[in-house]
């Protein structure tokens, strides 16, 4: 039986469709995190227009530790499934340091085409319901953050659950 992730946010709902078929291991990863409620509470931390949405990082929970929003994980990293699905508009994929095999838990869906990410980054699956909610966040107003990047959101846009239901519950 196929499932879905329902990613509720504070902008709205997203329902993403996983691509098993492409990267098993990185599925399961998402899966086990969200059945655990390991997303419940985050924030999506860094907003880049035009480009993507980054979210996943358990330090988000705490608004104390913003200076270091974007370092945080689960505590183990999964070896990366680069694959032949194009990096377009509504991909999810898995966030990472330089090093292939250095993502855990953050995640980004693309805003548009950024096919400079192909066989880079790990596409997961992609947003079949939510397209306006991923429309909304991606237009929040955005700040320099640590890095300099204009990517840090003026509001929390926070992430309330993620949900793995069977496909067929969700219309």
């Amino acid at each position: 039986m196929s499932e879905v992730a329902v990613i509720k946010t504070t902008a709205g709902e997203m329902v993403v469709e996983f691509w098993s078929d492409v990267a098993p291991k990185t599925v399961e990863n998402f899966k086990t995190l969200a059945n655990q409620g390991f997303y419940d509470g985050t924030a999506f931390h860094r907003i880049v227009k035009g480009f993507m949405i980054q979210g996943g990082d358990p330090l988000t929970k705490d608004p104390g530790a913003e200076h270091s929003w974007g370092t945080g994980g689960p505590g183990h990293k999964i070896k990366a499934e680069f694959n032949e699905r194009p990096h377009v508009r509504g991909v999810l994929s898995m966030a990472r340091s330089q090093h292939p095999d250095s993502a855990g838990s953050q995640f980004f869906i693309c805003l548009a085409d950024a096919r400079f990410l192909d066989r880079q980054y790990t596409a997961f699956g992609k947003l079949v319901k939510g397209d306006d909610v991923l429309g909304r966040i991606g237009d929040t107003p955005t700040t320099s953050g640590n890095s300099g990047e204009r990517s840090k959101p003026l509001t929390r846009i926070g992430v309330e659950s993620v949900k793995i239901v069977p496909a067929d519950t969700v219309k």
